[in-house]
């Protein structure tokens, strides 16, 4: 016969089993096991396929006693699962389960999360929860806490990304409403002093052009009723404008000598800011122009503007009135009296197109710089709500060689700038009437008046024009005898 080791260690036949056992330790087997019985295993030691019922009551499991071990009813049926051991936990909340583990969960379902296991004796310290044990003698792994902060900040991030698309798009959208013309061939004089020409690029100088376009075209066959230069201090954003009287006796660019105003017909912005470049010094690179129906809505969008009319004006404010209703299509009220007062664009572009009643275009400039001055002090202060809506009304009757990049970095500026003067060119001339010129403004000595206009712009002092200058001082000296 074959010999098998018990629980405890003892030898016993494989085939009958001692019954000397006190009876309080429960029933034991016989010799013969049971039909559909299960053998006993020994104590506490879990059968994961069998479920316990604890506690009397018409259905038992093995009958618990000291060994936590019994047989099972008549009849072989598996009862679900073994009853824990003496003084084992009851099962939880009601329900039939396996044996316990020390976590207080079934076994094979492992600790509830956050649970530590007991210390016991001889192990060392309680390993967390589903987490890494490290080995004795060495500290716990300390994990990092999780950067919510980066989290945040990636998210504002995005924000901020999604609000700048947004904006470009908005200001992409308000541009496309522009006439964006090509800058064309810029041309210097290459004779201009070293230390003029580094002065002059610390500041920025455009041509603004007022023209009267009854059919919507602003660079070709548009006569420039307004030219005025600009010139903005980089560093101080100091502003000066000067207005070039339009009837000025000037070369053209081509060695014809003909009023400022026409370069413009002919040739378009191209043309007439070279003609200022060649006959006054300068560096201009960019022009923007305007048509006159602009400012009828910029004023009407700012509510109108103050201005002080004298008895004159009210009479030529009321007769050009009439003819601008006819061309912008926007009705106006007559003035009836003289003083400061609130004016509405169709009276404000009246009150710039007077020449007459003293000054001749002198005088009209200097109205046009007045109105120019007290539009941009007003839009300063404007909400973005009218803004939106000066932009609307005033960019498709705006052309310029500035790209969009260079208006919103004048713009992004705008709140700074101060003007600080205004002027017209020639400081000293001589209204004549030139054979087949018509009424002119003819410069007395060009050279010193360019001389004049440096030192007024930029600071120069004792400035020597370029000779490109000094022979056409010299030639309008020659044809007209002014000097």
């Amino acid at each position: 016969m074959t010999e098998r080791k018990n629980g405890n260690g003892s030898n016993s036949q494989n085939n009958t089993r001692a019954d000397s056992r006190p009876a309080a330790q429960g029933n034991r087997r016989s010799g013969q096991r049971p039909e559909g019985g299960a053998r006993s295993q020994g104590p506490n030691v879990p059968n994961m396929n069998q479920r316990h019922t604890q506690g009397p009551g018409p259905r038992q499991g093995y009958g618990q006693g000291p060994a936590g071990q019994g047989r099972p009813p008549q009849g072989g049926a598996r009862q679900p699962g073994y009853g824990p051991g003496a003084g084992g936990p009851p099962p939880r909340n009601g329900r039939p389960g396996y044996n316990q583990g020390p976590y207080g969960q079934p076994y094979g379902q492992g600790a509830p999360r956050g649970a530590r296991r007991p210390q016991e004796p001889g192990r060392g310290p309680a390993r967390p929860a589903g987490g890494y044990r490290p080995p004795a003698g060495r500290p716990p792994v300390q994990q990092p806490p999780r950067k919510k902060g980066k989290k945040r900040v990636m998210f504002a991030v995005e924000i901020l990304a999604l609000l700048v698309l947004a904006v470009g798009l908005f200001v992409f959208s308000k541009f496309t409403k522009l006439r964006h013309e090509n800058v064309g061939d810029v041309v210097l004089n290459e004779n201009i002093p070293t230390s003029e020409a580094d002065l002059m690029k610390q500041y920025t100088n455009i041509v603004l052009y007022g023209v009267d376009s009854r059919d919507g075209n602003l660079t070709t066959d548009a006569h420039s009723d307004t030219i005025m230069i600009a010139s903005i201090n980089n560093k101080t954003k100091d502003v000066k404008l000067v207005s070039v009287y339009r009837d000025t006796y000037l070369d053209n660019t081509n060695g014809e000598y003909r009023k400022a105003t026409e370069c413009y017909y002919f040739g378009g912005p191209e043309r007439s800011r070279n003609m200022l470049n060649k006959n006054l010094d300068l560096n201009i690179e960019d022009f923007v122009t305007v048509n006159f129906n602009a400012v009828v809505a910029v004023v009407d969008r700012l509510g109108g503007i103050e201005l002080d009319i004298t008895d004159d004006e009210v009479v030529y404010i009321n007769d050009y009135s009439v003819e601008n209703k006819q061309v912008t299509g926007v009705d106006y009220e007559n003035l009836t009296q003289s003083g400061l007062q609130t004016v509405n664009g169709i009276q404000a572009l009246a009150y710039c197109r007077i020449r007459y009643g003293g000054g001749d275009d002198f005088k009209r400039t200097e109205r046009q710089r007045l109105v120019l001055s007290k539009i941009i002090e007003k839009v300063k202060n404007t909400d973005p709500l009218t803004l939106n809506g000066i932009i609307d009304d005033v960019l498709p009757e705006v052309a310029t060689s500035l790209s969009t990049t260079e208006i919103l970095s004048l713009a992004t500026n705008a709140a700074s700038y101060n003007f600080v003067d205004t002027t017209g060119f020639p400081f000293n001339q001589t209204p004549m009437t030139i054979p087949s010129r018509n009424d002119c403004v003819v410069p007395n000595n060009l050279a010193n008046n360019v001389q004049q206009l440096h030192q007024w712009m930029f600071g120069s002092e004792d400035y020597t024009p370029s000779a490109t200058v000094q022979e056409i001082s010299n030639k309008i000296i020659n044809e007209t005898g002014v000097q």
